[in-house]
């Protein structure tokens, strides 16, 4: 690949049973991540219907894969985040415990120091997002205008878990300001103390947060049809690609048997954007799937033989 004007070789070793391995101009790295950001690839793929239809965690790993693409080092704040998560989702439910015995709600004051650690990872998180989308959202109202000219304009909106204690102008055109949010994260978390400790949930922070999408102010989720459906996931794909491509970097375009799923005019216009693209791997169950614009070498792959037929 062609990172910053140097090219690099990235290899990737995936064995069933082992930890993934990874190696950077056939130097291994420490840990697979670090190569987070040299590799840039999009994704298309059947189950991206479920970017619209599925529930808020399938946008919320959308948006944070982007994010991690763009900024490696927030795949570290993030692993930071869900294991702060885990430990006081732990502590919660053991506060609760305590109540229901009668016992109170236990020692809260450990809660307090871990309420800290997860606002300030909560925040980084919850900012990175809220400057992506204002970035994102002009790429993928355009991609989807250009996808499905008649349909309503499309919308997208992230909708916070801290609600009405997010700070006023945010998100905005400028960069999310994170201290603000972790001090209206800590407020949200003090003011929704004791329901989480009765429900054993956390009910703040970004792992409760979603991307809403719209067609014509209505939710796209409930009311756009099937093809609307594909053509949002479709642009929501094409904006993240243009996304990545102003970073200097061509990124990888990876088409996962995705032609048959779509009507002629997204094809088309996914073929479209393959054509011009630098790298693009293409899969398909049924060889006539493939546009046949869409030209390079081809390989046949059988019970794990791969044969090039062209």
């Amino acid at each position: 690949v062609v990172h910053v004007g140097r090219e690099l070789t990235v290899e990737l070793e995936i064995s069933p049973g082992r930890a993934n391995r990874a190696r950077l101009n056939r130097s291994p790295v420490p840990r697979p991540r670090e190569v987070l950001g040299v590799l840039r690839s999009v994704l298309f793929a059947p189950e991206d219907l479920a970017l619209v239809r599925g529930d808020p965690a399938q946008r919320r790993r959308f948006l944070d894969e982007l994010l991690v693409q763009r900024a490696p080092r927030l795949a570290g704040v993030q692993a930071d985040y869900d294991k702060v998560l885990r430990q006081r989702v732990a502590l919660l439910k053991s506060a609760g415990a305590v109540r229901r015995s009668g016992g109170g709600a236990g020692d809260l004051r450990t809660l307090d120091v871990w309420d800290g650690h997860l606002a300030r990872h909560g925040a980084e998180l919850i900012g990175a997002r809220l400057d992506l989308v204002v970035e994102l959202a002009p790429a993928v109202v355009a991609a989807y205008h250009a996808v499905a000219p008649e349909s309503a304009a499309a919308q997208l909106e992230y909708r916070s878990s801290l609600g009405d204690t997010l700070p006023a102008g945010v998100p905005g055109a400028g960069k999310a300001d994170v201290e603000a949010l972790e001090v209206a994260m800590l407020a949200q978390l003090a003011r929704v103390r004791m329901t989480e400790v009765e429900r054993g949930v956390c009910l703040v922070g970004p792992h409760r947060d979603d991307l809403e999408l719209e067609l014509g102010g209505r939710p796209a989720k409930g009311y756009a049809s099937h093809g609307e459906s594909w053509s949002f996931a479709l642009a929501l794909r094409l904006g993240s690609y243009q996304l990545l491509r102003c970073g200097g970097t061509e990124p990888v375009l990876l088409l996962d048997d995705v032609f048959t799923e779509l009507d002629t005019s997204r094809r088309a216009r996914l073929a479209e954007v393959a054509l011009a693209a630098e790298q693009v791997v293409v899969t398909a169950a049924v060889p006539a799937d493939v546009p046949e614009e869409l030209q390079g070498a081809r390989f046949d792959v059988h019970s794990g033989d791969v044969r090039r037929v062209r």
